[in-house]
């Protein structure tokens, strides 16, 4: 059996974003109806970001071992993750803040990471990820895939822990005047279902 972290970071709860993501885990259940699936919405949760005390805490080795503790719960049920599945609309050539600020909550020395004399290594090999995003305009082309900040950070602090498995799927021009976004819409849901099954 295997675990699954749905991550969503998104404010709207009826979001183009999650017609696609939900349909992806709806597909993936179908398909894996053993596995665990774990929904965290970040907005929700109320995630913040780190403060000083927050901080000093992760520089404590024995508040490091209380799984249940503000700052290290989410790494370790990070950690517990085989699969993730992050969801995030395509803000201000990124994503939300809210999702860099789980990120920093997740990067713990020696749970999700460490540092060796090579450098740090990710402890997280073997797993796998898909990035499901919307967007206003084209940002897949070879011209303006460069403005497009989140997909690449992702990729890389992902590899960062280890995780070289990484699928993108995007919805791209929803704000474009003349297309159909609905089919659009449609196309996206159709690639997020044959992607699950292979996930």
């Amino acid at each position: 059996m295997a675990k699954v972290l749905y991550i969503k970071a998104n404010p709207k709860q009826a979001s183009n974003t999650f017609l696609i993501s939900d349909s992806f885990i709806k597909a993936y259940k179908e398909k894996n109806p053993a596995d665990q699936i774990t929904t965290l919405d970040l907005y929700r949760e109320g995630i913040d970001f780190l403060r000083e005390r927050d901080l000093g805490d992760m520089g404590d080795p024995e508040k490091l071992e209380d799984r249940n503790h503000r700052v290290f719960k989410y790494a370790y049920q990070f950690l517990e993750g085989d699969k993730y599945v992050i969801a995030a609309p395509f803000w201000n050539l990124s994503f939300p803040a809210i999702l860099k600020a789980y990120i920093d909550y997740i990067c713990i020395s020696s749970l999700t990471f460490k540092y060796t004399e090579e450098g740090p290594v990710g402890l997280l090999a073997g797993r796998k990820a898909i990035y499901i995003t919307t967007r206003g305009g084209n940002y897949s082309s070879e011209k303006t895939r460069a403005l497009d900040q989140g997909e690449p950070y992702l990729k890389t602090i992902l590899g960062f822990l280890g995780i070289t498995d990484f699928t993108v799927l995007s919805a791209d021009c929803l704000d474009v005047i003349g297309v159909d976004k609905d089919e659009i819409l449609r196309a996206a849901i159709r690639e997020a279902e044959n992607l699950a099954q292979k996930f």
